[in-house]
């Protein structure tokens, strides 16, 4: 039957696919931790990715960042630590670089991520089903039984005891009927960027005129010093530059220049192109965004040869496989997180994971961004990834529940990889124990934690 607005379906018989222990949509930085944790004493765990690949925004040209703290201490550990030594040995990562805009920033090859994740997991004995796209939430009396997905196969179920939402959009909460949020009192959300890279860059030139030309290409919080040191590294700034190439004609649609250097020689990554007014929910936003972050990009890629030193003979080599999201859905949890909470460096005592990033805001009006530093580290509570009204349902990464401001601050893959250790080692315990997650005693996940060498701020295991 058919009317102006909808089409109503048949009541249909909808075939199981298969029944696990743990569920976990999504598998980016989060997923993936959360999908090794759950299974490794030996759970039934399936992870479902719509992409042909794992990693998420670790795939994209982006540096991996918070791993260490604001006074120099790593604060993120355990698996996600893993996770970067075996791609370590393949060459696929860099060292955790101390960085004054950002912390730390950990380089990794977006391949090199795409391997390494599918193979862990395997290792692991995770179920991982790739070009599977979640649909729908299936829920019962308030319990969230299993998801609803849709391939080339056909619409089918997955059913399972508890379900870790690593969606980053919060999809599965959202469908199954927890209350959600969108960016700020206006609901104006982050704006995504479209990531591409160049090769035949000469960094090590680039890195010489930062550090002794300073005042013609003046960065944003990092001294010239840091430039003199190190030969990886990101540039945030050359204002001034930029105002130059505006002046020629040409078009840049934000504020600072940000360049990424790869692992590979004279390989960068740029991060300039923002497409505000994105809903990165919707796919007419996110198709929209895709072309406007393409024509901008040739804008970008003229300004940085014809006025960055080091990019005279600099070229296009690839873009990322998708738009870059920095925000949209964050769940109404137990717990909401606010702005105070991360500038107080607050303490929880159901803290799972240790974050020290920053507040940063692109704002979602124009082309600025906003930094705010709280001089330490901070936790993340688990009664944030605890939904309202659905149980059996963990979230992590940076749909958590959160203020659009705090969620500036945690949503870096870093504290996103704890995050999903923690949800994963909090399904399979409160399986093992018999209790919903929302019941959990979490001593048991922060011991767990510790014994598997994660960092806390409790320094000795709560008996």
């Amino acid at each position: 039957m058919k009317d102006r607005k909808y089409i109503y379906e048949n009541d249909r018989k909808t075939p199981v696919r298969k029944e696990v222990d743990v569920l976990v949509v999504g598998g980016g930085p989060s997923g993936i931790t959360a999908a090794m944790a759950a299974v490794e004493d030996g759970l039934n765990v399936t992870l479902i990715e719509s992409r042909s690949f794992l990693g998420g925004n670790m795939t994209i040209g982006l540096p991996v960042l918070g791993f260490l703290g604001q006074k120099g201490n790593q604060i993120i550990k355990g698996l996600p630590q893993k996770f970067i030594d075996r791609l370590k040995t393949i060459d696929g990562a860099s060292e955790h670089r101390p960085c004054p805009l950002h912390m730390s920033i950990t380089l990794v090859e977006p391949e090199a991520v795409k391997n390494v994740a599918l193979e862990m997991l395997l290792e692991y004995g995770v179920d991982v089903q790739l070009y599977t796209h979640f649909a729908d939430s299936i829920v019962e009396n308030g319990d969230i039984k299993g998801v609803f997905i849709e391939s080339k196969a056909r619409r089918e179920a997955l059913l399972s005891k508890v379900v870790i939402d690593c969606s980053g959009d919060a999809d599965v909460a959202f469908r199954a009927g927890v209350p959600c949020e969108k960016g700020n009192e206006k609901g104006g959300m982050q704006p995504p960027t479209l990531m591409f890279c160049m090769a035949g860059v000469d960094t090590e030139f680039l890195r010489k005129n930062i550090a002794d030309h300073s005042r013609t290409y003046l960065t944003d919080f990092i001294p010239a010093e840091y430039f003199g040191q190190n030969h990886q590294f990101i540039v945030v700034g050359l204002r001034e530059v930029m105002e130059k190439a505006r002046e020629a004609g040409l078009t840049l649609n934000t504020e600072r220049t940000i360049i990424i250097t790869g692992l590979r020689k004279g390989e960068v990554w740029i991060n300039m192109s923002s497409v505000h007014g994105v809903d990165g929910t919707k796919p007419e936003d996110l198709t929209w965004g895709e072309v406007k972050g393409r024509q901008q990009i040739k804008d970008i890629q003229q300004y940085l040869i014809e006025y960055v030193p080091g990019f005279e003979k600099a070229y296009f080599t690839k873009m990322a496989p998708f738009l870059g999201i920095r925000e949209t859905r964050r769940i109404v949890g137990k717990y909401v997180m606010d702005r105070e909470d991360v500038l107080n460096c607050r303490r929880f005592e159901d803290a799972i994971a240790v974050a020290s990033y920053p507040l940063d805001l692109h704002h979602p009006e124009d082309g600025g961004c906003t930094l705010t530093w709280c001089g330490d580290c901070y936790d993340i509570p688990y009664s944030s990834l605890i939904p309202q009204k659905i149980e059996n349902l963990i979230v992590a990464g940076r749909a958590i529940s959160s203020t659009h401001e705090a969620m500036s601050a945690i949503r870096v893959m870093a504290p996103c990889m704890a995050m999903g250790e923690a949800a994963g080692r909090a399904a399979k315990l409160s399986i093992r124990k018999g209790v919903k997650p929302s019941e959990l005693p979490v001593e048991l996940v922060q011991n767990e934690l510790l014994d598997s060498g994660a960092y806390l701020n409790q320094k000795t295991k709560k008996i």
